[in-house]
C-alpha cells in the first residue's frame, strides 16, 4: 500500500488557503488531490500529529479535515492502521458518452479515416503469419523495416536492429525505466510534462530532476545546471510539440542538449508521441540525428488511433540487447495482427499527417477564439502542432476549476498533474482534438465554471493521455 510523508503531501498542497475555515478548505485542496490523480485510491495519508506539525496548524484543525473527507466518502481509517485515500464507487473510469461528459482530459482524436482501411487489409495478411509461432520478442521484421525507413526519410539514418516494437509508448517507457534504471538514480524530466511519464519513473524509485520548459521553448541554461548538479543517468524530453505545452526544441536547441548529455554520460530519451502532429511548424529531424547514442520512442496512437496500441523504441544496438533481455519479465511480444496494421498504416503516413494537420488546425482555431472571446485576461501561446494549449488561468485555480467545469460535463486535468509537487497551479492543459462545436462548447463551460467554485460530488477521476 502506497503512503505519503507529510512533507510531500505539504509540497503537493501548494498554497491552498484561500480565507475560509482551515480545515474546509484543507480537506478541499486533499480531494482535488485525489480526484486528478495526485494522490492515488489507497494511498496512506500522514497520521493527524505529523501533518498538524507540517503545515503548521493545531492537530483539531487536521482531524477535522479527515474527519470531513470521511464524511464525503473521501477517506476511509482502520484503527490502528492509518486514514486512506477512497474514491467513490471505487477506481473504474465510467464510460464518457454514458455519463454526459464531454471528456477533455484525453488529448486524443477519434479514429483517422484510414485506419478501418488498414485493418482490412492485415486480416487479408495475417493467414500468412499463422504458421508461425506468434512470439516476435523484437517485433515483426516488416513492421521493424517500416519503422527504420519512417526515420531515415526523417533524417535520422536506422536499421531494421535499431528497432523494437512495443505494446505502445508507454509500454516502452516502461521497460526502458525497468531495464536503464536502478532505485535511486536520477531522471532529467521536463517541468511540466506527461503525467505517466513522470508516474513511470516514480514507479522505477528514480529521483526526479527538472529541465524548465515553456510555450516559449526550453531553458538549457536551467537545464545545464541541472545536469551539472545531478548527473541524471537519463534525460526524458518531448522534443516536437511537447505535452502539455506545444513548444518545440529548436535545431541549434537539440544539439546543445545532445552535447550536455554526451558530457554528462546521461541517455537522452525522446518522446516523438506528438512528432508529426505538425500544423504549421514545418518538418524537424528527430533528436537522434544529433545524438547518436539517444533512445526515441514514438508509436501511433496519437496520429492514428489511440485502440492501435502499437508504439516502438529505436536505439543504439548495445542498449536494444539489454531491453531484449529485460523485456521477458514483461511480456514475450506485440501482438501480431495490430503490427501488421501499423505498418500499413506507416505505408500510408502522408495521408495520416495531412488528415491530422486539417482536424487539428480547425480544432486550434476554435478553441483559442472561443478563449479570446471568454476570457481575454488569460495568457494563451498558439503552438504550432500538437494537440493542446498550455493556458495560463491566473489567477484562477485549475484545480477548482477543473472541479467546477466537471460538475458541469466537461472534464479537464488541472495544471499540477503535470509538474512535481504542486506546481502550475495557475495552468490548464486544453486539448483541441474534439470538434470545432464541442470545443466552443466547453469554453462556455469553463466560463459559467470561472464564476462559481462549487465542486459537486467527489467523482472518479479520469485518465490523462
Amino acid at each position: 500500500m502506497a503512503s505519503i510523508t507529510s512533507v510531500r503531501l505539504a509540497r503537493l498542497l501548494g498554497s491552498w488557503r484561500h480565507g475560509g475555515p482551515a480545515y474546509a478548505e484543507l480537506a478541499e485542496r486533499l480531494r482535488l488531490l485525489s480526484l486528478d490523480g495526485r494522490l492515488p485510491d489507497g494511498t496512506r495519508l500522514p497520521a493527524e500529529r505529523d501533518l498538524a506539525l507540517t503545515l503548521g496548524l493545531s492537530r483539531t484543525t487536521v482531524a477535522a479535515a479527515y474527519g470531513r473527507l470521511r464524511d464525503l466518502g473521501a477517506l476511509t481509517s482502520v484503527r490502528g492502521s492509518g486514514s486512506y485515500v477512497a474514491l467513490p464507487g471505487g477506481p473504474a473510469v465510467p464510460a464518457a458518452d454514458a455519463s454526459g461528459i464531454l471528456d477533455l482530459t484525453k488529448a486524443a482524436m477519434p479514429a483517422a479515416g484510414v485506419v478501418e482501411e488498414c485493418y482490412g487489409h492485415a486480416a487479408a495478411q495475417i493467414g500468412a503469419e499463422l504458421g508461425g509461432s506468434g512470439y516476435e520478442l523484437l517485433g515483426l521484421p516488416r513492421l521493424r523495416v517500416a519503422v527504420a525507413e519512417h526515420f531515415t526519410r526523417r533524417g535520422a539514418a536506422t536499421d531494421p536492429d535499431q528497432v523494437l516494437i512495443t505494446t505502445g509508448v508507454q509500454h516502452g517507457l516502461s521497460l526502458l525505466a525497468r531495464a536503464l534504471l536502478s532505485p535511486g538514480d536520477r531522471a532529467a524530466v521536463e517541468q511540466p510534462t506527461y503525467p505517466h511519464a513522470m508516474d513511470t519513473l516514480l514507479a522505477a524509485k528514480a529521483r526526479l530532476v527538472g529541465i524548465p520548459v515553456s510555450p516559449d521553448g526550453w531553458d538549457l541554461e536551467a537545464a545545464e545546471e541541472a545536469f551539472a548538479a545531478a548527473s541524471p543517468t537519463v534525460a526524458y524530453v518531448m522534443p516536437d510539440f511537447q505535452n502539455p505545452t506545444g513548444a518545440s526544441l529548436a535545431p541549434e536547441g537539440r544539439e546543445r542538449l545532445a552535447r550536455l548529455a554526451d558530457r554528462h554520460g546521461t541517455l537522452l530519451v525522446a518522446d516523438e508521441t506528438t512528432a508529426l502532429l505538425d500544423i504549421r511548424r514545418g518538418p524537424l529531424a528527430p533528436l537522434a540525428a544529433w545524438s547518436p547514442t539517444s533512445v526515441t520512442l514514438g508509436g501511433l496512437s496519437k496520429l492514428a488511433w489511440g485502440g492501435l496500441r502499437i508504439g516502438w523504441i529505436r536505439a543504439p544496438r548495445s542498449v536494444l540487447a539489454r531491453l531484449a533481455q529485460a523485456r521477458p519479465a514483461l511480456d514475450l511480444g506485440t501482438p501480431v495482427f495490430e503490427q501488421l496494421v501499423a505498418a500499413e498504416l506507416l505505408a500510408r503516413e502522408d495521408l495520416l499527417v495531412a488528415e491530422r494537420r486539417t482536424r487539428l488546425a480547425a480544432g486550434l482555431d476554435a478553441l483559442t477564439g472561443a478563449l479570446a472571446e471568454s476570457f481575454p485576461e488569460w495568457q494563451v501561446a498558439e503552438p504550432d502542432g500538437g494537440m493542446a494549449v498550455w493556458a495560463d488561468c491566473s489567477p484562477l485555480s485549475s484545480s477548482r476549476l477543473v472541479v467546477a467545469a466537471h460538475a458541469r460535463g466537461v472534464a479537464l486535468t488541472a495544471g499540477p498533474r503535470f509538474g512535481f509537487d504542486g506546481a502550475f497551479e495557475h495552468r490548464l492543459r486544453l486539448p483541441f482534438t474534439a470538434s470545432p462545436d464541442d470545443l466552443r462548447d466547453a469554453v462556455a463551460i469553463l466560463r459559467a465554471a470561472s464564476t462559481s467554485w462549487s465542486a459537486g460530488p467527489a467523482d472518479v477521476p479520469l485518465i490523462t493521455v
